[in-house]
């Protein structure tokens, strides 16, 4: 049990995705510096460092030889080929983030997210959306997208947009304070699940059921006790 006073018997993988310019990698990075029971999980990817992109940080940016060695080795949770470039999710993140007993988050694309759910079938899964009138202007301000690029990216996103309503929650990301004070209350009402709680459950309910015991004990023999003075004065 927290010292929250949340039980949870272990914890789960927070999956967030969406289209190019819904904004999630913004919001993941404002939820991980709100909550200290959160690890980020650094994907591996064959793709180029964008600016200001740091390896082992942001991605572990890998030769695409490397990256099908650990693939073929077993060696990640999931994996898919997105704009011609290899993403995946090393399976030790989430063996640490458990171990450390902390959630892990997960910054990737649908392909991926499909694939967490059924390799961890109580991940928490959310579709952020972009607001209406807001997609270009976020892809475009990225500074990194040619024409083409970006055409590429548009016709991958109209294709996620149809996968909405596999995950557990959606969200439109209109503001980034409100997208993230959602996700937190997502985290704090998945924590208190029935389904979740399990064999910790199970022990604070005994604990509750013993200290019940316990005070009918006391009371029962409150009540001899003053049955017992009251007939000694009669």
């Amino acid at each position: 049990m927290r010292d929250t006073g949340v039980l949870i018997d272990h914890t789960y993988p927070l999956v967030l995705a969406g289209p190019s310019g819904s904004g999630k990698t913004t919001a993941v990075r404002e939820l991980l510096r709100r909550r200290s029971d959160l690890r980020f999980s650094v994907s591996a990817t064959t793709r180029a460092s964008r600016p200001g992109e740091r390896d082992g940080i942001d991605y572990l940016f890998l030769e695409r030889a490397d990256f099908e060695r650990m693939r073929d080795r077993g060696e990640l949770l999931e994996w898919a080929e997105v704009h011609g470039e290899l993403y995946g999710t090393r399976s030790e993140n989430l063996e640490g983030a458990r171990a450390e007993g902390v959630h892990l988050v997960l910054d990737i694309d649908v392909q991926g997210a499909r694939l967490v759910r059924v390799a961890v079938p109580d991940a928490v899964s959310i579709f952020l959306l972009p607001p209406r009138g807001a997609w270009l202007s976020r892809l475009r301000a990225r500074g990194s997208e040619t024409p083409s690029t970006l055409r590429r990216r548009l016709r991958t996103a109209a294709e996620e947009l149809g996968a909405a309503g596999e995950f557990d929650y959606v969200l439109v990301n209109e503001d980034l304070g409100e997208t993230v004070d959602r996700v937190e209350a997502i985290l704090d009402a998945e924590e208190s699940r029935v389904g979740r709680v399990g064999n910790e459950l199970n022990r604070f309910v005994s604990m509750l059921e013993m200290e019940v015991a316990a005070a009918q004990t006391e009371a029962v023999e409150g009540e001899e006790a003053e049955n017992e003075g009251t007939g000694d004065t009669q």
